[in-house]
């Protein structure tokens, strides 16, 4: 109840300002036309971290750790302003909340590893925003954070979101942010123009974006459900080997650029088990660990990217 009444006076206190800033934004789009082709195919996504990003895949030093080494809980480690970890030398864990950040993909499954990757792309500062701000934010559900987490992705107009959507973007994103999003944003697209644009690509690709033009609506359709959008967002059944996939084993580790390494073990694409070696004398100490900047990338380009939270899984 109070984050409720918390929402409804973000809502009244910034609609005056999200109105002046975007003006006659949906005259504007409209009298722009459609996308092209060209826009949905061959335009920069709002996040461009791919598998050529994760470029800092290593093996453990010999010695350093064992299948009896215990891990410290993360938790034990001082929190920085940025919802993030202040590092110190050993072996840590936590048992975080993460996001799917390609919708039309699958999760993870079949052994595949995951590997370290930066958050990058023309929309990265608004995603790592939200996924910090939102640490903050505990009673914020889990699903609210991930439907604009879509909406973003898919380009969806945040002026059209439903009512607890735009009171959850208030709490996690500067107006400036949401009127940014709103000037980049994109209709639900005819099927015409949308079987056009997967023509020319291949299955991967083409699922991502009938899968993106979906939640454009129904991130806005009152009566689509969260498992509706997931059943979307989150494909099942079998999955192939992606273009450009490489062998990634279960549990591979990164050294991530600060010098501290890092690896992702997946439990479904909301929950992520994230372990992190600090060697003593490194130089990571003292340095901090921030998940909202690390996506964790499958080694399999069927499946999704997921990015990291500092907010503990939900029991």
């Amino acid at each position: 109840m109070r984050r409720l009444l918390l929402a409804a006076a973000f809502l009244i206190i910034y609609s005056n300002c999200l109105h002046a800033q975007l003006g006659n934004l949906r005259d504007r789009l409209l009298k722009k036309g459609l996308p092209s082709v060209d826009e949905l195919v061959k335009g920069k996504p709002p996040i461009t971290t791919s598998l050529s990003d994760a470029q800092w895949e290593q093996d453990l030093p010999a010695g350093s750790l064992n299948e009896n080494s215990k891990p410290r809980a993360m938790e034990t480690l001082e929190r920085t302003a940025n919802a993030g970890f202040l590092l110190q030398s050993g072996y840590f864990q936590f048992h975080g909340q993460s996001y799917c950040l390609k919708a039309g993909t699958h999760g993870p499954g079949g052994g595949d590893g995951y590997l370290y990757a930066p958050t990058l792309g023309p929309e990265d500062d608004a995603v790592i925003t939200m996924v910090r701000n939102s640490v903050n934010h505990p009673d914020l559900p889990q699903q609210e954070v991930q439907q604009l987490l879509w909406a973003i992705i898919a380009r969806a107009k945040f002026e059209d979101l439903r009512g607890n959507l735009k009171a959850a973007a208030l709490l996690l994103l500067k107006p400036s942010q949401i009127a940014g999003l709103n000037r980049k944003a994109m209709d639900f697209l005819p099927a015409s123009v949308v079987d056009k644009a997967k023509a020319s690509v291949p299955p991967v690709v083409q699922q991502v974006i009938e899968a993106e033009n979906k939640l454009r609506h129904m991130l806005t359709d009152p009566a689509a459900s969260f498992a509706d959008m997931e059943a979307v967002a989150v494909l099942a059944g079998a999955v192939g080997i992606g273009p450009g996939s490489r062998a990634v084993p279960m549990g591979r580790w990164s050294l991530h650029p600060d010098g501290y390494y890092v690896r992702y073990l997946p439990k479904g694409y909301s929950y992520t088990v994230v372990q992190v070696w600090v060697p003593n004398g490194s130089p990571s100490i003292g340095k901090e660990y921030d998940p909202s900047t690390h996506i964790a990338v499958p080694g399999n380009t069927s499946r999704q990217r997921l990015i990291q939270s500092g907010r503990p899984k939900q029991h």
